[in-house]
């Protein structure tokens, strides 16, 4: 009774509101762009990793001292690879964004995209040196550190523009006879003028206070990403998605508040490492993917392996099926054949296995056990080949083999005891 009172409590409180956050359209538009990052993500990974060779002497590996010597002469390609893909993960997020937005109104969206970029370039980018004989130009905030910024700009010169557009503000029209795309560009001039005049002031603002837009929001909220990254913060986002998912709501619904923070770190590090500094960020999208949620949500990966030697046919034949999904970080086979969901013996170690992973890998990285994240391949890359590519550090890959092996050891007698349930119920249905 105690779980259909919850059932009840989250199906009349909670799930209305994970679904308009799910549906909100500022928050779907930023889950989608996230989305569709992987390509460039995956991209700019490859160079990073190619640039990230170990270091070497005399005695070492033959194989390493070539993969070291030739990231050494082509450091300078590997880098700007990297860094117009997954480092300038604000510009595209910023395009992306206002496209999603745009698709919402059902607005034609090239033009609000190129005022966007000429808003982010602005307020992000900061000219050092500008003439005939060159451009110098600082880009360092067009990674994870640019990304509320982009976010900023994209939501608001899509929602002024779509305003002034939808009651006609300022709308120059031209004759019948002249072609679609020059009266589109007219019918958009008084909307563009006003947003980049916006644009203008705060750069022009900024510049007299010898800064830019994104430095002084991002000084302004370093503490806020601080707290974003610490273990408390870990634990915390890690306990409300798999409540959300165990009483059947997607992780999705909060997709839109966590791909900021994870990619944004990501991007972060990506960057450090490409500058031979220290990686600052933690939990990042490979943390979250290769070392806390083994096997997708609920960690079932190793759930997956002992269900498979399970006495009860059902429960065999659930952890044989869900197994190869599991190993690829897809986990709805086992959430919903199991099943996991609104199951209250299952409740613990669904909720509190990932919550474990995050605590022991989070301490481990803190502590410089293992190196910490700076690329990722994929969502779905077996959990210890992610977490050694994306850390470099064999011991990482280690560390995820020691987790899974904790995680079936916490499943195990809850497993058990469904099983003991399940035996039964098989033995009645046989009779």
């Amino acid at each position: 009774m105690k779980l259909e009172s919850i059932t009840a409590w989250m199906d009349k409180h909670i799930t209305p509101f994970a679904n308009k956050m799910a549906n909100q359209r500022h928050l779907a538009a930023i889950r989608d762009t996230f989305m569709t990052m992987l390509p460039i993500t995956l991209f700019g990974s490859i160079f990073v990793i190619i640039g990230a060779a170990p270091p070497v002497n005399s005695h070492s590996n033959g194989l390493l001292i070539a993969w070291a010597s030739f990231a050494k002469q082509n450091a300078l390609t590997l880098s700007w690879l990297s860094a117009v893909s997954m480092s300038a993960m604000s510009v595209f997020i910023c395009v992306g964004i206002t496209y999603f937005l745009c698709q919402h109104y059902h607005e034609n969206p090239l033009s609000p995209i190129i005022f966007s970029l000429t808003g982010f370039f602005m307020l992000v980018f900061d000219p050092k040196q500008l003439g005939f004989t060159g451009n110098i130009v600082d880009v360092s905030y067009w990674d994870g550190r640019g990304i509320i910024i982009a976010i900023l700009i994209a939501i608001l010169t899509t929602e002024a523009y779509h305003a002034m557009r939808k009651h006609d503000f300022g709308r120059i029209k031209m004759p019948k006879g002249v072609p679609s795309a020059l009266s589109e560009s007219f019918a958009s001039f008084v909307p563009a003028l006003i947003i980049l005049a916006v644009d203008a002031l705060i750069f022009i603002l900024c510049q007299a206070n010898h800064t830019t837009a994104v430095k002084a929001i991002y000084s302004f909220l370093s503490p806020s990403f601080k707290v974003a990254d610490s273990l408390p913060a870990t634990i915390l986002l890690t306990i409300l998605v798999h409540l959300f998912w165990f009483f059947g709501i997607h992780d999705a619904a909060l997709a839109g508040i966590l791909g900021p923070i994870r990619d944004g770190n990501l991007s972060i590090n990506a960057t450090a490492k490409l500058a031979g500094q220290a990686l600052p960020r933690i939990f990042t999208t490979p943390f979250w993917v290769y070392f806390v949620i083994i096997g997708g949500c609920g960690s079932v990966l190793a759930l997956a392996i002992i269900m498979s030697f399970s006495k009860s046919k059902q429960m065999k034949t659930v952890g044989r099926v869900g197994l190869i999904p599991a190993l690829f970080n897809i986990s709805e086979p086992m959430i919903f054949g199991t099943p996991l969901m609104l199951n209250p013996i299952f409740f613990i170690p669904f909720v509190f296995t990932s919550v474990i992973n995050a605590i022991i890998s989070y301490c481990a990285m803190s502590l410089g056990l293992i190196k910490k994240t700076f690329a990722l391949f994929s969502w779905q890359m077996p959990s210890p080949i992610g977490a050694f590519l994306s850390t470099m550090d064999w011991r990482a890959a280690v560390l995820v083999i020691g987790l899974i092996i904790l995680d079936a050891a916490f499943y195990y007698p809850f497993m058990k005891v469904y099983e003991k349930d399940m035996l039964k119920e098989e033995s009645g249905q046989a009779e």
